[in-house]
């Protein structure tokens, strides 16, 4: 990825700036860092005016990024490693990150997130149809030949459009139903 981390932090600022999990305590983690560990990058007139908790989070978050880009592609990349640091899980789902993860590993095929996972198409009258059908085999069984009349002929006639062991186990069935 021949990308500049400036190009990288352009890319994931609608990103970083729609994140719930960057709240204010956050953000100012990363403001306080860049400001201690690298003044030359941010500093302290600079971090106080970005730590004003009367301006919302995500305007003063995209003001900082604004801020980095025009410093230079050391100060975006000294903002990955804050944000690295402190939130880690923000920090992997990045869209720049994402990709250089899926390009890094050609095996894998692009995965889709928000794809839904449909087990059966069909709907619940589906469903429900299915599981008459069962509850109706169950009762068949369960109640025997004694008890519901024509239990034997039943069967036998289910036989007929089975294959050749299951109509086998289903005629000595009716065999034995009728022998008693």
């Amino acid at each position: 990825m021949g990308d500049s981390f400036r190009e990288q932090l352009l890319e994931d600022t609608v990103f970083l700036r729609a994140e719930q999990r960057l709240d204010t305590e956050l953000v100012d983690k990363l403001i306080l860092q860049l400001n201690r560990i690298y003044p030359q990058i941010l500093t302290d007139k600079e971090a106080t005016r970005f730590r004003n908790l009367d301006v919302p989070t995500s305007v003063r978050l995209g003001e900082l990024l604004t801020h980095l880009q025009g410093k230079g592609d050391e100060a975006c990349r000294e903002f990955y490693r804050a944000l690295h640091l402190h939130v880690e899980e923000v920090y992997y789902s990045l869209p720049t990150r994402l990709r250089l993860r899926d390009s890094l590993n050609p095996l894998t095929s692009p995965q889709i997130h928000s794809q839904r996972n449909v087990l059966n198409d069909r709907g619940p009258l589906f469903f429900l149809g299915c599981f008459g059908f069962a509850v109706g085999i169950a009762f068949l069984y369960y109640y025997g030949e004694a008890k519901v009349s024509g239990g034997s002929q039943a069967l036998g006639m289910a036989a007929l459009g089975l294959k050749r062991k299951a109509q086998e186990v289903l005629i000595w069935y009716t065999k034995e139903g009728i022998m008693k």
